[in-house]
């Protein structure tokens, strides 16, 4: 039986990566990364009573992901294509992990930015990351 519509939107799985180490599985209806407030849904037709506010000050990163289950047989490459699209970075947290994919639009002096794994087969399809929690960015070349 197919899920009916939601009154929100099309639904987004994510894994939020919060700063005290927890991390949230839920949907999103609507993130804009210009809000330093969003709403995290428990299920794909959730009511918008349902939804919880997350404060972008209290998160690292937000993992768009395919599945909430993951790939744990799969382990992401960290080697870029040539031709790939945007400006190529590896991005290091506080904490020491790491990601490695391209970009349109990082700006050091915004709330954070949208990376693109460099693993076209990853889990995430997308990645936010909140600049204060990053130590370092730096380009790479493919």
């Amino acid at each position: 039986m197919a899920t009916p519509p939601s009154p929100l939107g099309s639904a987004i799985k994510v894994v939020v990566a919060c700063l005290d180490g927890r991390r949230l599985k839920g949907f999103v209806f609507n993130f804009s990364a210009a809000r330093d407030t969003f709403r995290l849904f428990p299920e794909e037709t959730s009511s918008h009573t349902a939804g919880t506010d997350v404060k972008l000050t209290e998160v690292k990163a937000i993992f768009f992901v395919k599945e909430f289950s993951g790939h744990p047989e799969h382990h992401d490459h960290y080697a870029l294509k040539p031709g790939a699209h945007g400006r190529k970075l590896e991005v290091t947290f506080h904490d020491g992990e790491k990601i490695l994919g391209t970009t349109e639009a990082y700006n050091p002096k915004a709330l954070g930015f949208f990376i693109f794994p460099a693993d076209p087969e990853s889990n995430n399809s997308r990645v936010f990351i909140v600049n204060k929690c990053v130590v370092e960015v730096k380009p790479v070349q493919a």
